[in-house]
Protein backbone atom coordinates (compact mmCIF):
# COMPACT_ATOMS: atom_id res chain seq x y z
CA UNK A 1 0.00 0.00 0.00
CA UNK A 2 1.38 3.42 -0.97
CA UNK A 3 1.54 6.33 1.48
CA UNK A 4 -1.31 7.98 -0.40
CA UNK A 5 -3.48 4.87 -0.14
CA UNK A 6 -2.64 4.52 3.56
CA UNK A 7 -3.75 8.07 4.33
CA UNK A 8 -6.85 7.78 2.15
CA UNK A 9 -7.78 4.66 4.12
CA UNK A 10 -7.16 6.48 7.41
CA UNK A 11 -9.44 9.35 6.43
CA UNK A 12 -12.07 6.96 5.09
CA UNK A 13 -12.47 5.47 8.58
CA UNK A 14 -14.73 8.35 9.63
CA UNK A 15 -16.55 11.37 8.22
CA UNK A 16 -14.41 13.58 10.47
CA UNK A 17 -10.99 12.47 11.67
CA UNK A 18 -10.10 15.81 13.27
CA UNK A 19 -12.17 18.40 15.15
CA UNK A 20 -12.37 20.94 12.31
CA UNK A 21 -10.94 23.58 14.64
CA UNK A 22 -7.50 25.15 14.06
CA UNK A 23 -4.63 23.80 16.10
CA UNK A 24 -4.33 25.63 19.42
CA UNK A 25 -0.62 26.40 18.99
CA UNK A 26 -1.17 27.80 15.50
CA UNK A 27 -3.79 30.21 16.82
CA UNK A 28 -1.59 31.23 19.72
CA UNK A 29 1.57 31.79 17.71
CA UNK A 30 0.14 33.27 14.51
CA UNK A 31 -2.65 35.57 15.70
CA UNK A 32 -0.29 38.54 16.09
CA UNK A 33 1.59 38.05 12.80
CA UNK A 34 0.89 40.37 9.87
CA UNK A 35 -1.06 38.50 7.20
CA UNK A 36 0.63 37.44 3.98
CA UNK A 37 1.25 34.18 2.13
CA UNK A 38 0.98 30.96 4.15
CA UNK A 39 1.89 27.37 3.37
CA UNK A 40 0.06 24.67 5.38
CA UNK A 41 1.88 21.34 5.13
CA UNK A 42 -0.21 18.25 5.81
CA UNK A 43 -3.41 20.28 5.89
CA UNK A 44 -5.73 17.32 6.45
CA UNK A 45 -9.38 18.33 6.52
CA UNK A 46 -8.51 22.02 6.35
CA UNK A 47 -9.08 23.40 9.85
CA UNK A 48 -5.86 25.43 9.98
CA UNK A 49 -6.05 26.59 6.36
CA UNK A 50 -9.62 27.82 6.78
CA UNK A 51 -8.74 29.71 9.97
CA UNK A 52 -5.78 31.38 8.27
CA UNK A 53 -7.76 32.30 5.15
CA UNK A 54 -10.59 33.74 7.25
CA UNK A 55 -8.02 36.06 8.85
CA UNK A 56 -6.85 37.30 5.45
CA UNK A 57 -3.95 35.00 4.66
CA UNK A 58 -3.43 33.78 1.10
CA UNK A 59 -3.09 30.07 1.79
CA UNK A 60 -1.55 27.16 -0.08
CA UNK A 61 -2.64 23.95 1.66
CA UNK A 62 -0.99 20.63 0.83
CA UNK A 63 -1.81 17.03 1.68
CA UNK A 64 -1.06 13.60 0.27
CA UNK A 65 -4.64 12.36 0.71
CA UNK A 66 -7.24 13.12 -1.92
CA UNK A 67 -9.95 12.08 0.56
CA UNK A 68 -8.73 14.68 3.06
CA UNK A 69 -8.48 17.40 0.43
CA UNK A 70 -11.99 16.79 -0.85
CA UNK A 71 -13.25 17.17 2.70
CA UNK A 72 -11.18 20.31 3.15
CA UNK A 73 -12.69 21.85 0.00
CA UNK A 74 -16.18 21.05 1.26
CA UNK A 75 -15.44 22.66 4.63
CA UNK A 76 -13.96 25.68 2.86
CA UNK A 77 -17.15 26.16 0.85
CA UNK A 78 -19.22 25.87 4.03
CA UNK A 79 -17.18 28.71 5.57
CA UNK A 80 -17.38 30.90 2.45
CA UNK A 81 -13.58 31.05 2.13
CA UNK A 82 -12.20 31.53 -1.39
CA UNK A 83 -8.46 32.15 -0.97
CA UNK A 84 -7.11 28.64 -0.40
CA UNK A 85 -5.13 26.80 -3.07
CA UNK A 86 -5.39 23.11 -2.20
CA UNK A 87 -2.67 20.93 -3.71
CA UNK A 88 -2.30 17.16 -3.61
CA UNK A 89 1.37 16.41 -3.13
CA UNK A 90 3.60 13.75 -1.64
CA UNK A 91 6.03 16.02 0.19
CA UNK A 92 8.69 13.32 0.17
CA UNK A 93 8.82 13.64 -3.63
CA UNK A 94 7.65 17.17 -4.50
CA UNK A 95 7.28 20.51 -2.77
CA UNK A 96 5.20 23.62 -3.58
CA UNK A 97 6.95 26.48 -5.37
CA UNK A 98 7.28 29.99 -4.02
CA UNK A 99 8.17 31.86 -0.84
CA UNK A 100 5.84 32.25 2.12
CA UNK A 101 5.57 34.57 5.11
CA UNK A 102 4.42 31.60 7.20
CA UNK A 103 5.15 27.93 6.73
CA UNK A 104 3.22 25.74 9.16
CA UNK A 105 3.85 22.04 9.75
CA UNK A 106 1.36 20.87 12.36
CA UNK A 107 1.92 17.24 13.41
CA UNK A 108 3.64 16.27 10.18
CA UNK A 109 4.24 12.64 11.10
CA UNK A 110 3.92 9.36 9.26
CA UNK A 111 4.35 5.72 10.18
CA UNK A 112 7.02 3.78 8.36
CA UNK A 113 9.73 5.31 6.19
CA UNK A 114 9.43 9.11 6.18
CA UNK A 115 12.23 11.67 5.95
CA UNK A 116 10.59 14.36 8.07
CA UNK A 117 13.87 16.22 8.52
CA UNK A 118 14.35 16.68 4.77
CA UNK A 119 10.79 17.95 4.37
CA UNK A 120 11.20 20.42 7.24
CA UNK A 121 14.45 21.71 5.72
CA UNK A 122 12.60 22.30 2.45
CA UNK A 123 9.89 24.03 4.48
CA UNK A 124 12.52 26.36 5.95
CA UNK A 125 13.87 27.10 2.48
CA UNK A 126 10.38 28.23 1.45
CA UNK A 127 10.17 30.88 4.18
CA UNK A 128 10.59 34.44 2.90
CA UNK A 129 12.97 36.87 4.67
CA UNK A 130 11.27 38.02 7.84
CA UNK A 131 8.88 35.07 7.70
CA UNK A 132 8.12 32.40 10.28
CA UNK A 133 8.47 28.62 10.33
CA UNK A 134 6.12 26.96 12.84
CA UNK A 135 6.50 23.25 13.60
CA UNK A 136 4.30 21.33 16.01
CA UNK A 137 5.03 17.71 16.79
CA UNK A 138 4.04 14.83 19.05
CA UNK A 139 6.37 13.41 21.68
CA UNK A 140 4.39 10.16 21.90
CA UNK A 141 1.98 8.15 19.76
CA UNK A 142 -1.01 8.90 21.97
CA UNK A 143 -3.45 6.95 24.11
CA UNK A 144 -4.91 4.81 21.31
CA UNK A 145 -2.58 2.14 19.97
CA UNK A 146 -2.69 1.58 16.22
CA UNK A 147 -0.62 -1.23 14.64
CA UNK A 148 1.09 1.19 12.27
CA UNK A 149 2.53 3.09 15.26
CA UNK A 150 4.89 0.15 15.80
CA UNK A 151 6.74 1.17 12.63
CA UNK A 152 7.00 4.88 13.41
CA UNK A 153 10.49 6.37 13.77
CA UNK A 154 11.41 8.04 17.07
CA UNK A 155 9.55 11.28 17.71
CA UNK A 156 12.07 14.12 18.23
CA UNK A 157 11.98 16.80 20.90
CA UNK A 158 12.14 20.52 20.08
CA UNK A 159 15.89 20.86 20.51
CA UNK A 160 16.42 17.89 18.21
CA UNK A 161 14.18 19.52 15.59
CA UNK A 162 16.13 22.78 15.73
CA UNK A 163 19.46 20.93 15.51
CA UNK A 164 18.33 18.79 12.58
CA UNK A 165 17.27 21.88 10.61
CA UNK A 166 20.82 23.27 10.91
CA UNK A 167 19.75 26.69 9.63
CA UNK A 168 22.65 28.78 10.93
CA UNK A 169 22.84 32.46 11.83
CA UNK A 170 20.25 33.51 9.29
CA UNK A 171 17.51 32.37 11.64
CA UNK A 172 16.25 33.31 15.10
CA UNK A 173 14.74 30.67 17.39
CA UNK A 174 11.64 32.26 18.92
CA UNK A 175 10.36 29.18 20.71
CA UNK A 176 11.50 25.60 21.31
CA UNK A 177 9.53 23.90 24.06
CA UNK A 178 7.64 20.82 25.18
CA UNK A 179 4.15 21.24 26.56
CA UNK A 180 1.35 19.04 27.90
CA UNK A 181 -1.92 18.62 26.02
CA UNK A 182 -5.23 17.11 26.98
CA UNK A 183 -6.53 14.74 24.32
CA UNK A 184 -10.18 13.72 24.72
CA UNK A 185 -11.19 10.43 23.10
CA UNK A 186 -14.70 9.02 23.55
CA UNK A 187 -15.30 11.40 26.41
CA UNK A 188 -12.17 10.36 28.29
CA UNK A 189 -9.35 12.89 28.82
CA UNK A 190 -5.82 11.63 28.20
CA UNK A 191 -2.65 13.56 28.85
CA UNK A 192 0.14 13.57 26.33
CA UNK A 193 3.14 15.73 25.40
CA UNK A 194 3.71 17.76 22.23
CA UNK A 195 6.42 20.22 21.25
CA UNK A 196 6.62 23.52 19.40
CA UNK A 197 9.42 25.05 17.34
CA UNK A 198 8.96 28.60 16.04
CA UNK A 199 11.73 30.27 14.04
CA UNK A 200 12.00 33.52 12.12
CA UNK A 201 14.16 34.00 9.05
CA UNK A 202 16.17 37.18 9.42
CA UNK A 203 15.78 39.94 6.84
CA UNK A 204 18.67 40.32 4.41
Amino acid sequence: MSDEQAWDARYAESHHIWSGKPNVVLVREVSDLPVGRALDLGCGEGGDAIWLAARGWQVTAVDISGVALERARQHTAEHGVTTIDFQKRNLSAEFPDGEYDLVSAQFLHHWGEFDREAILRRAAAAVAPGGVLLIEGHMDTGPVHRPEHDDMPPLPGPDEVVKSLDLGDGWEVLLAEEHPREHVIDGVAHHRTDNTVKMRRRDG
